[in-house]
């Protein structure tokens, strides 16, 4: 099995920015005061949760096995394998 290192890391940043903006949904107000009032738990955790996603869509993509073209394939010769 190839484990591509796009789906861990994925993993990894999507818990963590999930963790990260229910802190910031869920933490006292009053802690934000001293940033201008920007809840900067929640924008972060919102970063790293698309940035996860993101990693674990293109890990996935990579999975895939690309379609063969059919201008790219060579024809069989039946003929020639019959001799």
């Amino acid at each position: 099995m190839k484990l591509d290192i796009r789906l861990p890391l994925g993993l990894l940043f999507s818990i963590f920015g999930l963790l990260l903006g229910i802190f910031g949904l869920a933490g006292n107000k009053a802690v934000y005061e001293r940033s201008l009032g920007i809840n900067i738990n929640l924008w972060w955790g919102v970063v790293l949760l698309v940035f996860g996603l993101a990693m674990i869509a293109f890990g996935r993509r990579g999975e895939r096995q690309p379609v063969p073209d059919s201008a790219t394939v060579m024809p069989v010769d039946r003929a020639a394998d019959s001799e």
